[in-house]
């Protein structure tokens, strides 16, 4: 391996800097409770919200996985970021105003399954422990491709083994994410955010300027045309559907200070997502001109690595390759957090210790959780036949779009929707999406997330209708709901 002393030192300066992130919040946050470890108290800004939600959304598969999806396949597969395009866009326009007051009026909810509960004033545990389950399963798989990543990245980089690389990576992100909670991860994917956007910026406009027009390996017939298969399109607009269940995504919208903070934070976080998926694509189609094709690039997701190594010296390079860290890491923090959430406050307190739980208590039971995730995602990536970062992504991603995509939207736009129809859709969703990707995927290349969310809105509306009509109670709340200004 090709290692360069300079972009060690980088790596280690960025990791001891989210480390004293974690520490900073712990220290700040140690007499806080609940509420602050799993949501900032509700006091997040429009900027650290918007890139955080950001950056805790596009993990490394944006830096690798998709780049490395068009560079192999060609254009077809741009569709993915029309579809998070359009997604993102959707979701922070109409569900994200909602989703705040209705967290609000709602108990004040912490976390999504709690939310979903609260909302129809049901004292039954069912749905949380339901919600507990599938985030515990599908965070685990998730947080496995970003530690994943981290591996891929300093082995390729340092030389070391990828497993060691993981371990390292690993400990790292439980650092943080343990010691600080919610602020912490927050603040941490701010300036990862800030490393991403200009990592995917410099490195495809370098390299489209230095292409050697005349050196461009021939590709393919059907490459440059995105257009060539209706699945490609289909599929790849179907990506959008997972942000309305995104649970590390949208528990961002909870955590805003204001409404009118909600409406900034959006600008930002639309923007920022816009340049992002348009660049991924960008590096994906440059990468292939400027590398040729490669086994090895494409087994491993180095597109981008490889460019940024090739054009630019130790300490740069050092730099821009930090953004897959910061990635990978920003994602996986979160997405640790919201299990430990929804395990701690959704099954440990109201099941395990029938709500006699302290806040002390329940932040080790939180930190806890975290420490068992990480070490299974561990177990999951370093197995050679887990798959690949974007495979790994893509599982998870589905069955959180399909099962509570469906549900989350149905509880904010219609007043008839009831707990019955909750629990059926939210269930449909995720029986579906597995059994498409077990049975139908290799057979149809249709991506599980598109009969699994159809499923969960059919399955919802129809048990919703044929079950018993929300209480006067619960109706009252929906439009307190909609009705809410601070």
């Amino acid at each position: 391996m090709n290692m360069n002393i300079s972009e060690v030192v980088v790596f280690i300066i960025y990791l001891v800097f989210m480390l004293s992130i974690g520490i900073f919040f712990f220290i700040k946050t140690r007499n806080g409770g609940e509420k602050t470890y799993f949501l900032g108290g509700r006091q997040m800004g429009p900027w650290v919200t918007a890139l955080s939600a950001g950056a805790s959304d596009m993990s490394a598969w944006v830096l690798m996985g998709l780049p490395t999806s068009i560079y192999a396949l060609g254009l077809g597969q741009v569709w993915i970021s029309v579809g998070l395009a359009i997604g993102y866009t959707l979701s922070w326009i109409f569900q994200a105003p909602r989703l705040r007051r209705f967290s609000i009026v709602a108990n004040d909810s912490i976390t999504i399954p709690q939310y979903l509960t609260n909302r129809f004033l049901s004292k039954s545990k069912v749905l949380q422990i339901i919600c507990a389950v599938v985030f515990l399963v599908a965070y685990t798989i998730y947080a496995a491709s970003s530690v994943k990543a981290c591996g891929t990245l300093f082995h390729t980089v340092i030389g070391i083994d990828a497993n060691v690389a993981m371990y390292i990576a690993a400990f790292i992100i439980i650092s943080y994410t343990f010691l600080g909670g919610f602020s912490a991860v927050c603040w941490t994917d701010f300036f990862q955010g800030l490393l991403i956007l200009a990592a995917l910026l410099i490195a495809p406009i370098f390299a489209a300027a230095m292409l050697d027009t005349s050196a461009i390996a021939p590709v393919e017939a059907g490459y440059w045309n995105p257009f060539a298969s209706w699945t490609d399109i289909v599929s790849g607009l179907g990506w959008g559907l997972g942000y309305f269940g995104m649970p590390h995504i949208i528990i961002r919208f909870m955590s805003l200070e204001s409404q009118k903070s909600l409406k900034k934070s959006a600008k930002i976080g639309i923007a920022w997502t816009l340049i992002i998926v348009i660049f991924a694509a960008i590096v994906g189609v440059v990468g292939r001109m400027f590398l040729g094709y490669d086994d090895v690039v494409n087994e491993n997701s180095l597109v981008f690595i490889n460019m940024v190594r090739k054009i630019f010296p130790g300490i740069v390079s050092g730099i821009l390759l930090s953004a897959v860290l910061a990635a990978s890491m920003s994602t996986a923090d979160s997405q640790l957090l919201a299990a430990a959430s929804a395990f701690a406050s959704d099954v440990y307190k109201p099941v395990f210790r029938k709500d006699k739980a302290s806040d002390k208590e329940m932040l080790w039971a939180g930190r806890i959780v975290v420490l068992a995730i990480a070490v299974v995602a561990l177990l999951v990536a370093s197995n050679p036949n887990s798959g690949s970062i974007m495979a790994l992504v893509e599982n998870a991603w589905g069955i959180f779009g399909a099962s509570f995509g469906p549900a989350i939207m149905l509880s904010l736009f219609w007043k008839r929707f009831n707990f019955q129809g909750a629990v059926a859709g939210i269930l449909a969703g995720a029986i579906v999406d597995v059994g498409w990707f077990i049975y139908l995927k290799s057979a149809t290349n249709i991506y599980e997330i598109i009969p699994g969310f159809i499923a969960g809105l059919v399955v919802g509306v129809a048990v919703s209708l044929i079950t018993k009509a929300p209480d006067k109670d619960v109706e009252e709340l929906f439009d307190k709901a909609v009705a809410y200004d601070e």
